[in-house]
């Protein structure tokens, strides 16, 4: 079976993953073009080579119009000293720098209730957007089940109903283009199945909306159930909760394939620079079927 391995010795976020993927052979047009079909509007996708620590990986992300204006004209990967990818600035209304803002707990969904102007979006209209898409339905499926299992995670961190738990809108573009993004470069490159190493967690804290939280952050811990992954003296949060989620839903976690012999090595790399590669590394080749 065509089986990716993923080597996550630096954590994994969903835009790492996907740049892995784009590295791996998935033409950026032809991803812009079906992210493009999702009808999702305010914001860019980037994609450019980049060197960390001597690999030479692919930097993947998706640049919000809000952003852009609340920064200015900086790469949008500038802003982000405690995370891997793009996944914690949906609470906008707190006005938080991005140096020192959204991680953990909360950073997907907003619980301060509804009196802001932004939009939100709960699973129904993220169902919505998905089906509506004129994408393959096992790329749906795949990509809603994904969606559940972040909700659930941070619906049980939260102490809410799922159906209570409310994507901020710049949060939700982000997450989308995350999750369908990841599921249409597998299913492009014919990937049967996925596993992956024990995970690289990170330490430390990460400071969220709710104040300091430890590493994994709450809603990710919740995610991370029954995946082996460690912690060592790299301070931050390695794996984010989007990183969990795809993994849960769709790897064999901490599980090495049967007779695995490949023919590709990818690199995506995460937003960070630390003292290891801050990259995701992929392994594609064939292997038998993982039980």
């Amino acid at each position: 079976m065509k089986t990716l391995y993923l080597d996550c010795f630096s954590g994994i976020s969903g835009n790492m993953f996907i740049g892995m993927l784009i590295q791996a052979g998935v033409p950026f047009e032809a991803f812009k073009q079906a992210m493009a079909s999702l009808n999702l509007t305010g914001y860019d996708l980037v994609c450019h080579s980049v060197n960390k620590l001597g690999i030479q990986s692919i930097y993947y992300n998706v640049l919000l119009d809000a952003e852009r204006h609340d920064h200015g004209a900086h790469d949008h990967h500038e802003h982000h000293d405690h995370e891997q990818g793009h996944e914690h600035h949906e609470h906008h209304e707190h006005h938080a720098h991005h140096g020192e803002e959204l991680a953990g707990q909360g950073h997907l969904v907003d619980m301060t209730g509804h009196h802001h102007h932004h939009q939100h979006r709960g699973l129904p209209e993220i169902t919505k957007i998905i089906e509506g898409a004129p994408i393959e339905d096992d790329i749906k499926a795949k990509s809603l089940a994904v969606f559940q299992a972040l909700a659930e995670a941070e619906a049980k961190v939260h102490g809410v109903p799922v159906d209570e738990i409310h994507f901020h809108e710049v949060g939700a573009i982000d997450c989308i283009l995350d999750i369908v993004g990841t599921v249409w470069c597998l299913k492009y490159l014919g990937i049967e199945q996925v596993a992956t190493s024990p995970l690289h967690a990170g330490s430390g804290f990460v400071r969220c909306a709710h104040g300091i939280m430890p590493v994994p952050a709450p809603a990710t811990a919740e995610l991370l159930t029954g995946i082996p992954w460690y912690a060592t003296d790299i301070k931050g949060e390695l794996v984010t909760p989007t990183g969990a989620a795809l993994v849960k839903v769709l790897a064999h976690a901490g599980v090495r394939p049967k007779d695995f012999v490949y023919d590709t090595v990818a690199y995506g790399a995460g937003t960070k620079d630390l003292t290891i590669p801050n990259v995701v590394r992929g392994f594609i080749g064939q292997a038998g079927e993982i039980s």
